[in-house]
């Protein structure tokens, strides 16, 4: 079958219950290629978070920091190889209503990801759900594939041109395509589709969405809550 409409999806708080850039940095002390004085960093910054102070796109921006301050002078097979092993370990720990929608889509669907965490672990992140394409944070190597710890692209920054830039290059039609993110950052690429979804938005997200009238899901431990059904199940028997 053909695929011929277009389905988005960021990654970390909406189909990843944790956030990837957090367990790669995680991962990379484990390996000993990071000091284990980020881990301290690490959990420092998660725990603010848990505490409330600071939103969680502050938190993400620190990750992004934290990640940034330490890549320089590693080697890039390094990072693949901890990046292999975190998607693999937490290929399961995913939302019911994310994997139930990506498991309807797949098939006739183009799909792709969108993530600010490092491309290396988004690319196997997304390689265990078979995502036709997909953008992470991209960070300089030399010609010995050596970091310089210079980020040479953000996708964060305008995922809504992301996605028509990925559009005009693959003469893509947005006709009846879907998208779905947690935070503000996704707002640009939700704008650009036919029906959108804040899933588990966070405040600036879920006020958008009440303006726009946009579909929220929100998921608690095994129930969904689907604020506007119906946007969605249009969705689905199209």
């Amino acid at each position: 079958m053909q695929k011929k409409k277009l389905a988005i999806f960021d990654i970390d708080g909406t189909i990843f219950r944790k956030n990837l850039a957090f367990e790669l940095l995680n991962e990379l002390v484990w390996m000993k290629i990071f000091d284990k004085s980020v881990r301290d960093e690490l959990v420092a910054l998660y725990g603010s978070w848990l505490d409330n102070e600071g939103t969680y796109e502050a938190y993400r921006d620190k990750l992004v920091a934290l990640y940034e301050k330490n890549i320089k002078g590693h080697n890039q097979e390094e990072i693949i190889k901890a990046s292999r092993q975190v998607a693999v370990f937490n290929a399961k720990r995913t939302y019911i209503f994310a994997k139930d929608i990506i498991e309807k889509f797949r098939d006739d669907h183009i799909m792709l990801a969108i993530s600010g965490s490092p491309i290396e672990i988004v690319k196997e992140y997304a390689k265990l759900f078979s995502f036709d394409a997909y953008f992470g944070s991209v960070y300089e190597i030399d010609k010995h594939k050596i970091y310089t710890g210079r980020t040479i692209f953000e996708p964060t920054k305008d995922k809504g041109a992301v996605v028509k830039q990925f559009v005009a290059e693959n003469d893509i039609s947005l006709v009846g395509s879907f998208g779905m993110g947690d935070t503000e950052s996704d707002v640009k690429f939700l704008e650009l589709v036919d029906n959108p979804v804040a899933f588990n938005p966070n405040t600036n997200l879920r006020m958008i969405a009440e303006k726009n009238n946009w579909n929220i899901v929100v998921e608690k431990k095994d129930v969904i809550y689907e604020m506007n059904p119906d946007l969605i199940n249009k969705k689905k028997t199209r």
